[in-house]
């Protein structure tokens, strides 16, 4: 199970608090805002936002939440407008990282990004610098408890995924981005449960810690992911789950 994508798990299996729930709100809301502008407000058609209301969904976020999120990006009601912007950097161990945020002011967030990473070990570094080494891929994770690997392989090969990996607990699904809605439902409509599945940046290598630099990158990549502006944080770490589970629990 890559590095990240453990973390992201472990973390949301632990934090279930309101507040961090309000935070989820605001990201997604922000999130289908700007896919709603920038590819109409239809969910039939606007398949990026399809997928943003479904994650909407999945956090229970009220419909009308999502209803307002879509008309301020249409148009029909005033709002803020928000811009993408993507950063790249290095963490703690020389981690590639990247970080994707939406905001109003360019400025503010370059600047309060480049304080945490600072402040945690990292340096912003130029466009291109980690770029190259993610892809955008679609990616599902399945415990094993529910389904049996050859079967749920068949079902995932035949949709179309790219790859399919295993470890002690959790099968990983990897397919192009353009056919993960497709493959989801695939495996949807067999009864199955994702612990995570999302369009994300998968790493081409790993770079493996331990010890005092892998928790001051975890330390890092929380305190990125807590600010308002920040979406997502791509990395290609590799860290040995008891330490992941360690500092996970500390």
């Amino acid at each position: 199970m890559s590095g990240h994508s453990k973390w992201k798990t472990n973390k949301s299996r632990k934090n279930a608090a309101d507040a961090k729930k309000g935070a989820a709100y605001t990201k997604i809301i922000k999130e289908i805002t700007v896919l709603a502008r920038e590819g109409g407000g239809n969910p039939d058609t606007n398949i990026k936002l399809r997928t943003a209301i479904s994650r909407a969904k999945e956090i229970n976020m009220p419909s009308d939440n999502v209803k307002m999120a879509i008309k301020r990006g249409t148009g029909e009601l005033p709002g803020i407008v928000y811009e993408t912007v993507m950063y790249e950097a290095y963490g703690p161990g020389g981690v590639a990282v990247m970080i994707e945020a939406l905001t109003d002011n360019k400025n503010r967030t370059t600047a309060e990004l480049r304080n945490i990473m600072s402040k945690r070990g990292g340096n912003m570094a130029g466009a291109g610098s980690v770029s190259w080494m993610f892809s955008k891929k679609g990616y599902l994770l399945v415990d094993k408890a529910q389904i049996k690997e050859d079967e749920l392989m068949s079902i995932a090969l035949d949709a179309g995924a790219e790859d399919f990996k295993s470890d002690e607990k959790n099968y990983e699904i990897f397919t192009a981005a353009q056919d993960f809605e497709k493959i989801k439902q695939a495996i949807q409509d067999k009864g199955i449960k994702f612990l995570d599945a999302e369009v994300t940046m998968i790493p081409s290598s790993t770079i493996k810690l331990t010890g005092g630099d892998a928790k001051q990158l975890l330390g890092l990549i929380d305190a990125l992911e807590e600010h308002d502006d920040v979406q997502q944080v791509y990395a290609n770490f590799d860290i040995p789950d008891e330490i992941m589970e360690q500092i996970s629990a500390s």
